[in-house]
């Protein structure tokens, strides 16, 4: 501090005020309570010798000045406050400094209080037309802290079997440090650059995780809410301390304090990306994933909303997706699910297929929006009334932290907050961002939308998942039916049906007989990838077995869809020319470094399968062993890293199905634990989240063993068993042999288990 005297202090000690900053607890723009404790650094002196207070700052004038102050003028937060205050007592009542506390004890529902406490000198007011001051010249700014008093929450936490039973109150502290000058910009992570989220956000989002948790200490309690606070809230530094009232019955509470900051995330984050882990609740540290050259001026993110319900609505986005990169200075860097979704507004017409994509741009808003209007010209958008149907629509979500409004462009959009069409694809990829004017995630949007159209009297709407599964030709609703995939085996090798099919008719005769029988998807393979078979034969065999098989269907007027099961890129390129619409890689894009090129470059359906080694080594005691046993961990994160491989690569977040690859690098009892825990690995909040599934089970190994029967042929009933826990744990394809069969036992399955809500895979 460049201060070295000691000043003295006068104190104006809990002045309670009525006063409009921000909303109140329940969001409403009204008069509240604040309480006010100032302390003015001086030198009183003077007043001391002489006994006459005109020879100090008068506490009453100030106190009269401060009221006059807050009720006389609304202000956007309690910080903005503060600021105006400090410099009322700095430079118009002349005090060296100014430490100020402002209090909001109804700000929050279940909290007591939360506030801001700043100090500043008269230093830092060297410009008259500054009220809010980093506090950088005096160096008073680093001390800045926003802080939550007695947030009582209700969770599961302890050791003790009783304390796992109910939940218990807990109490939280929060002090949280907002100051950029704590922390140079080249110590954060890339999303951390982002701004800290709004208080009633942060107390939000950490609620949500407290509520659902179940911690066996108070430890780890804290330490991942301070965590969640500096990963997704964004903030510098935070202070978490939590109390437990019931620990001891003779003393009030127990509890700890910890303090962590965005030196120590870092460091956390380069040790999970040295060992391949993932914080399940949080990002990670970018590696050197091979994606799109991203010039170094597109320095903006920005989020697209896509919409199309005219013509070939899936080539329109396609399209669309490509113009943004063509004509409009930018890079497509993610993209959302894709959902089909009712009209809103002018309801007489066609359903929509919507998305959003994430883009890094050049442009300035108002130039990206021309840009955008010139694309949907360019697609054939035409002037016509207000929300007609179109082609194409673009509209900008957010861009930046940037918030602005002129007659043609409104950052963010308008009417986001009322958008489940918007909201939902919106949620896939930015489901914690902030939006800057509503201090809501778009995850809390979302949620406070769909209890709203839950009680209105038209109920919830009907919005689903969908994937383009042969472009517009078919599109597959995920939650209308666990579809069956067909398996084709064009090898002389394949574990149960090697050599049934290496003639081109009797394989396409095969194929039609799946049909018939109700699969909804073939799955054309020229490789057998048992265990010990030779994997590493050449392409062009491959090829030579199953490019005359698809193309021979197609020329017959073959309608499904058709997968190509293949880790080749060459393979699956001649495929899908072929007439193949799928690839299904069982190294999820790992073992081919062009496989991923080729993926991006049809825009067409692809499986990400996990599996280690190869077919001669995926069964040896290295690869199925897994740290911590934790096969269900391991295998989501490592899927996890395939997903953000492929969407580097350019390929469309809703065009991705995970496969856990059952029977590949697992023991029997490894591939039960997968079956076992399926829907936790997509459940909300998990790595995968919302990530549709594929499960091979049918005929494997692992049934074998629990049934006794060793030949692969006869393990129907085993099959059927397994496929029944695959749609119990939410799997959306089923790659099976025996078709009729397992169509029938999810048919049933079906009927017990599918959800009835459209909205989720």
């Amino acid at each position: 501090m460049e201060e070295t005297r000691e000043y003295d202090k006068i104190l104006i000690k809990n002045l309670v005020l009525k006063n409009v900053t921000g909303v109140d607890s329940w969001q409403r723009l009204k008069s509240q309570p604040v309480v006010i404790t100032v302390w003015l650094y001086t030198d009183i002196s003077a007043a001391g010798e002489t006994d006459h207070v005109t020879n100090s700052i008068h506490y009453g004038h100030v106190t009269k000045g401060i009221t006059k102050l807050a009720e006389t003028s609304t202000f956007k937060s309690l910080e903005a406050l503060a600021h105006a205050i400090v410099k009322l007592c700095c430079v118009h009542f002349g005090a060296e400094r100014t430490v100020i506390t402002v209090e909001q004890p109804k700000a929050l529902l279940h909290a007591s209080a939360s506030g801001v406490q700043l100090s500043r000198s008269r230093q830092d007011f060297n410009n008259d037309d500054i009220v809010e001051t980093l506090g950088d010249v005096s160096k008073l700014g680093y001390q800045d802290v926003v802080f939550v008093k007695d947030l009582r929450l209700h969770t599961i936490i302890g050791v003790n079997p009783w304390e796992r039973e109910e939940k218990q109150v807990v109490v939280i502290n929060l002090t949280i440090y907002p100051s950029a000058l704590l922390y140079p910009s080249s110590i954060h992570y890339e999303d951390q650059q982002k701004k800290s989220h709004h208080l009633r956000t942060i107390v939000r989002t950490l609620t949500r995780h407290i509520e659902a948790s179940g911690y066996k200490t108070v430890e780890a309690f804290a330490v991942a809410v301070a965590r969640l606070a500096l990963e997704k809230c964004h903030v510098n530094k935070i202070r978490v301390r939590v109390e437990k009232p019931s620990a001891i019955l003779f003393a009030d509470a127990s509890g700890l304090e910890v303090t962590r900051d965005i030196k120590w995330l870092r460091d956390v984050l380069e040790a999970e990306k040295k060992s391949g882990h993932h914080f399940a609740h949080g990002a990670t540290l970018e590696d050197e994933i091979v994606g799109k050259n991203i010039p170094s001026s597109y320095t903006h993110t920005s989020f697209i909303a896509l919409g199309s319900n005219v013509g070939d609505r899936v080539a329109h986005i396609y399209h669309a997706l490509d113009l943004l990169e063509e004509e409009c200075s930018s890079v497509v860097v993610d993209t959302s699910f894709l959902y089909e979704t009712p009209p809103m507004y002018y309801t007489e017409q066609p359903a929509f297929l919507n998305g959003v994509c994430k883009i890094l741009t050049s442009l300035e808003p108002v130039e990206l929006l021309a840009k955008l209007k010139r694309v949907e010209e360019i697609m054939g958008r035409t002037a016509s009334f207000r929300n007609a149907p179109r082609p194409i629509d673009l509209d900008i979500l957010f861009y930046d932290d940037v918030v602005m409004e002129t007659p043609d462009l409104t950052i963010p959009h308008i009417s986001i907050q009322e958008r489940e069409f918007v909201l939902w694809p919106l949620c896939d990829i930015a489901k914690g961002m902030e939006h800057p004017r509503l201090y809501k995630t778009c995850g809390q949007l979302l949620s406070q939308l769909l209890k709203v159209t839950a009680e209105s009297e038209q109920g919830p709407l009907k919005i689903e998942k969908v994937i383009p599964i042969q472009k517009d030709k078919q599109i597959w609703h995920w939650n209308s039916q666990t579809y069956i995939m067909g398996i084709l085996n064009t090898t002389p090798d394949s574990f149960s049906d090697g050599g049934n099919y290496v003639d081109v008719d009797k394989a396409v005769e095969a194929a039609i007989r799946m049909k018939d029988e109700g699969a909804a998807i073939l799955d054309i393979g020229g490789m057998s990838t048992r265990p010990g078979a030779d994997d590493d034969f050449p392409e062009e065999e491959e090829i030579r077995r199953v490019v005359p098989v698809i193309r021979r269907l197609r020329e017959q007027g073959f309608d499904l869809p058709i997968s190509i099961d293949t880790f080749r890129a060459n393979v699956a390129d001649a495929a899908v020319e072929a007439g193949a619409t799928m690839i299904n890689d069982i190294s999820g894009g790992s073992r081919d470094p062009k496989m991923l090129h080729v993926m991006a470059k049809h825009k067409i359906p692809v499986c990400l399968m996990h599996m280690r080694g190869d077919a001669k080594t995926m069964m040896n005691k290295e690869n199925t062993t897994y740290d911590n046993d934790d096969v269900v961990d391991a295998v989501s994160q490592q899927i996890h890293d395939l997903i953000k491989r492929a969407l580097a690569a350019g390929v469309y977040r809703w065009n991705i199905i995970m496969d856990p690859g059952v029977g590949f690098a697992k023991t029997a009892e490894q591939d039960f634990e997968l079956l076992r825990h399926l829907g936790d690995m997509v459940a909300e909040d998990s790595l995968l989240e919302g990530f549709p599934t594929l499960m091979g089970p049918s005929r494997k190994k692992f049934i074998g063993k629990v049934t006794g029967v060793e030949e692969a042929g006869k393990r129907s009933y085993g099959t059927a068993g397994a496929v029944a826990a695959s749609v119990a744990g939410g799997a959306n394809i089923l790659r099976v042999h025996d078709v009729r069969p397992m169509w029938e036992v999810a048919r049933v399955c079906d009927s017990v288990w599918k959800r009835g809500d459209h909205r989720h895979c």
